[in-house]
């Protein structure tokens, strides 16, 4: 479903310690929503309550909770994070994606 790159795994672990949580037991929440400049953007933070109708993937040991509007949007995506000086942060790499604005935020199907 969704997949998670090593250094993203890193950042993710980083920020959720630094923020509060505990990256065993805590989730990472993705989802999309209508908005940005090509219709629709993803929405990152952290969470430590799973809804019934949420969706949960595990991968590289970051524990992902999705929304199930959302799931469909995001099937197959990669995220990554871009570091440096010119790093993004993190980036969705989403081959569902058929248009993505300039700044990598939202996209269009």
């Amino acid at each position: 479903m969704i997949k998670v790159s090593e250094g993203a795994k890193k950042r993710i672990s980083d920020l959720m310690s630094e923020d509060g949580f505990d990256a065993l037991q805590d989730f990472v929440r993705v989802g999309v929503k209508s908005g940005g400049c090509s219709g629709l953007s993803y929405e990152l933070k952290f969470d430590k309550v799973k809804a019934d109708e949420d969706r949960l993937i595990e991968d590289n040991e970051i524990k992902i909770v999705i929304d199930k509007k959302s799931v469909l949007y995001l099937a197959g995506t990669i995220l990554e994070y871009s570091g440096g000086l010119n790093g993004k942060g993190f980036v969705f790499n989403n081959p569902n994606a058929q248009r993505t604005c300039g700044c990598g935020e939202s996209f269009s199907l």
